[in-house]
């Protein structure tokens, strides 16, 4: 799928910047954009949209591939969003396995691509891990008795930790402050003001483990969080890697999930945003744990989006849902 999804959008890109070469309207545009002065920004998810949105505020204009409500791993850009790329003054992504496409498009833009920014350039790197009980992919059990894959998987939710976020709101800081220097300072004190409710969200968190009953948290889904435990010391135990395809659980990764929760009388199973909680489900309905939400800010859906929340007010709510599955 991952490969499909890369020379389709290959093939899109192509297309589209052909079409591009033959139309007027990007001489339209461009004297739009100039007129309003406005740099148009563009990001693949929400982390980096909304982080952006509170740096520039009504000083730019920032858009959104992902539509709220989709799901991320599944994204695959049509030639409008292609264009909307094309068309943009800084573009920024997460980088990775899941963005291969981005280089593919980068790439057929030649001199037209626009400034970008990659989230997996602004921090330091985890490789992905795979914990006892975890269900293997697919391509893991192809390895398991053959030649062995020595390409290092790194894990690609940098967003989920709060010290990487204050890391990438810097770095967007610099990166528009540089095509817009006129703005600069009124970008420096929003990003000072932004940095300053994630330091006191960390320390939220760090008051959380400081003071819990337990380090050990269990996610009958996909676990997106190995940034944000690295952090603060926690163990973990989930049914599938972050960027796993697999949806249906095997029955060794759900006798394994629902032993542990027994095992350690963990009050709690989260699970995140977007998903179909089934695993979760049969784990609580086996164990008697509270199922509970734990959201990774990988997308929300269009009623959240329309009601303005944010990445601050989401992580907010994790602290409080965090220490009850810590008690």
């Amino acid at each position: 799928m991952k490969a499909f999804k890369t020379i389709i959008a290959g093939l899109l890109a192509a297309c589209c910047i052909a079409g591009c070469g033959t139309s007027n309207e990007p001489a339209k545009q461009t004297a739009t954009s100039q007129e309003s002065k406005k740099l148009k920004i563009v990001t693949t998810i929400f982390p980096p949209y909304d982080f952006t949105k509170e740096i520039v505020q009504d000083k730019a204009d920032v858009t959104m591939l992902l539509k709220p409500g989709s799901e991320s791993h599944s994204y695959e850009p049509t030639p409008q969003d292609i264009k909307t790329i094309q068309d943009s003054d800084l573009f920024l992504y997460v980088g990775g396995e899941n963005d291969v496409w981005v280089d593919k498009i980068l790439s057929s833009m030649k001199d037209h691509k626009p400034e970008t920014l990659k989230l997996v350039d602004c921090v330091n790197l985890l490789e992905e891990e795979h914990k006892e009980g975890m269900q293997a992919e697919e391509e893991e059990e192809e390895h398991k008795d053959g030649e062995q894959c020595d390409e290092k998987e790194m894990d690609e939710h940098v967003w989920t930790s709060l010290r990487n976020a204050e890391s990438i709101v810097k770095k967007i800081d610099e990166k528009v402050s540089e095509l817009d220097p006129t703005n600069a300072s009124f970008y420096q004190a929003n990003t000072d003001s932004y940095v300053k409710k994630l330091q006191d969200l960390d320390q939220q968190f760090k008051d959380v483990v400081k003071d819990a009953k337990r380090k050990t948290i269990v996610f009958g889904d996909r676990f997106p969080f190995r940034y944000f435990v690295e952090d603060y010391g926690l163990d973990y135990y989930a049914a599938f890697p972050g960027c796993a395809s697999d949806t249906e659980v095997n029955p060794q990764t759900l006798k394994y999930l629902i032993n542990k929760v027994q095992e350690e009388k963990i009050p709690v199973v989260f699970t995140i945003e977007l998903s179909n909680h089934k695993i979760a489900d049969s784990i609580c309905e086996a164990t008697g744990a509270k199922q509970v939400e734990f959201h990774s800010c990988h997308n929300i859906t269009q009623k959240d989006f329309d009601a303005h929340k944010s990445y601050i007010t989401i992580m907010q709510e994790n602290v409080d849902k965090l220490k009850e599955a810590l008690q």
